[in-house]
């Protein structure tokens, strides 16, 4: 009886989350503005990158500084091939699987000569795949442009899978659906699938391997598990996340440049996941949540709250953010290193650790 109320509950609750979250573009738009709409939008985006990078570097361990190539990856594929750039405008339902195969081989590419690296070591490495794949987009626009060098590609196709425009405004059951409505409605979708499949992934056997090697390389090669495949495995599930990310981010943005994918959005993606708690999915959502968010509170509501204090503009707005979210970061890293949201097993990791320096 009490599960049968359980689960009843639980049903209402799904529900209630759901209806929330299809008014969320329409209460957002009409208490705060169309603009916090389209920063939802980029929020999706984001907690899709950390998902994708909660595999490698959350499940199997491996610490990964340049993930912000693969989303590059990804994005040029979609703009290589949906603008004048060659003329070219493939559908959309080539060009996104496209640039998510495409990201997970440039993941096994990573991952190929890095097996026995970890640590600092493997976060040197990675960092400079991340900022070689940017540079090159940077100077691939001679002799033969490709990339349009740091001009970047513009006039991008929206994502329009059989003719339905998702840059466009739709009537549907007499409501207007703008464009950056029909985007939250799309990458919610998209997000979904992606908590979905990291969810059976991390409950699978190939799951349970990623961790085996993330506690002790050592001892899950002596156990028979081939951690050769299965790190390669990681680097190229973690990649394609990204890969398929980046074509949505093109769709949507409607023009890429090289400055989009440099050092700093890496390093925010990795914050997202070891702050709201690495190997949970949950807490990984919330770490792409409030530092998508925040940031651009941050933003928007410093100028103003100066002007009211002060009378002027003492620190610029921009600044004041990235000192502001250094210093949440720093806190939250002393109070609750585990991260905000934590999976149970990593808590007690951390706790077993401390008790074992105290008994020590």
């Amino acid at each position: 009886m009490f599960l049968k109320r359980h689960l009843l509950d639980s049903r209402w609750l799904w529900a209630g989350a759901f209806l929330a979250l299809l008014c969320l573009p329409f209460v957002t738009d009409a208490l705060l503005g169309r603009g916090w709409v389209r920063i939802a939008d980029f929020a999706l985006l984001y907690i899709m990158l950390a998902l994708g990078l909660n595999i490698v570097v959350g499940y199997a361990g491996l610490l990964d500084l340049g993930y912000i190539a693969f989303f590059a990856v990804g994005a040029y594929n979609y703009a290589l091939l949906s603008s004048p750039q060659f003329g070219l405008h493939w559908p959309v339902w080539v060009i996104l699987p496209l640039g998510a195969l495409l990201a997970c081989g440039f993941g096994v590419l990573l991952g190929a000569p890095t097996l026995r690296l970890r640590g600092d070591y493997l976060a040197i490495v990675t960092l400079g795949f991340g900022e070689i794949i940017r540079i090159f987009l940077n100077n691939l626009n001679a002799p033969v442009n490709i990339t349009n060098g740091p001009q970047g590609i513009s006039m991008i196709d929206p994502i329009a899978p059989s003719g339905f425009s998702f840059g466009a405004t739709h009537e549907l059951f007499g409501i207007s659906l703008p464009s950056v409505h029909l985007y939250f409605y799309l990458f919610l979708a998209f997000t979904g699938l992606v908590i979905f499949i990291s969810r059976r992934l991390e409950h699978s056997r190939i799951g349970r391997a990623w961790m085996a090697i993330r506690e002790d390389e050592v001892a899950a090669e002596a156990m028979g598990i081939n951690t050769r495949n299965v790190k390669l495995l990681a680097f190229a599930m973690g990649a394609t996340f990204g890969g398929l990310s980046g074509g949505l981010f093109a769709g949507f943005q409607g023009f890429v440049s090289p400055e989009s994918f440099g050092l700093l959005e890496s390093v925010m993606i990795l914050c997202m996941v070891v702050l709201g708690g690495m190997g949970n999915i949950a807490g990984v959502v919330l770490g792409g949540l409030l530092l998508a968010l925040l940031p651009e509170a941050f933003r928007h509501g410093a100028g103003p709250l100066q002007q009211a204090i002060f009378g002027q503009t003492l620190i610029d707005p921009e600044s004041l953010r990235m000192l502001l979210f250094g210093v949440a970061l720093i806190a939250v890293m002393l109070l609750r290193p585990a991260g905000l949201w934590p999976s149970g097993k990593r808590r007690r990791e951390l706790n077993e650790g401390e008790n074992h320096d105290l008994g020590q």
